[in-house]
């Protein structure tokens, strides 16, 4: 997997998350897996198209997806994954991508993202392999950025 790839969409994760929540997220190690759907989670899909074919897959669990649409929306609490907390999560998608899209154009790759898109179990060949980056964020919870091979 090319790092020119995956430091635009790690940095720009880092830098939302913590613009958004005034909480900067710990990195995990980076580790190639097969994915798999996992009920009570938040899947959000993004594909890159241009000088690089891609698809990022962005997962987070229920509780993660609840907690930092709580703290999105500056303390109101969120107890289920509803339309409006899907749709705060989709956000959040779309703002790291963007960013890491305009980075991804900075350093001379011309790329376009989709705007993110919900999948549910039967919307993806799950058994692809990815290159995930965890990232911790403390007191809200954990996620990935699965990058599909």
């Amino acid at each position: 997997m090319q790092a020119e790839l995956i430091n635009p969409f790690l940095t720009s994760s880092i830098q939302v998350i913590e613009t958004i929540i005034q909480v900067k997220p710990t990195v995990g190690k980076l580790h190639l897996k097969q994915m798999q759907y996992t009920d009570k989670y938040v899947w959000l899909k993004i594909r890159i198209h241009g000088q690089l074919e891609k698809e990022i897959m962005f997962g987070f669990p229920d509780t993660m997806a609840m907690n930092i649409v709580s703290t999105m929306l500056g303390g109101y609490v969120v107890t289920e994954v509803d339309d409006m907390c899907r749709s705060a999560v989709a956000e959040l998608g779309n703002m790291i991508s963007g960013n890491a899209s305009t980075m991804l154009y900075h350093s001379g790759i011309a790329v376009d993202i989709t705007p993110p898109s919900l999948v549910e179990d039967s919307d993806l060949d799950w058994g692809k392999k990815a290159v995930s980056i965890p990232l911790s964020v403390e007191t809200i919870g954990d996620f990935d950025i699965n990058i599909l091979m």
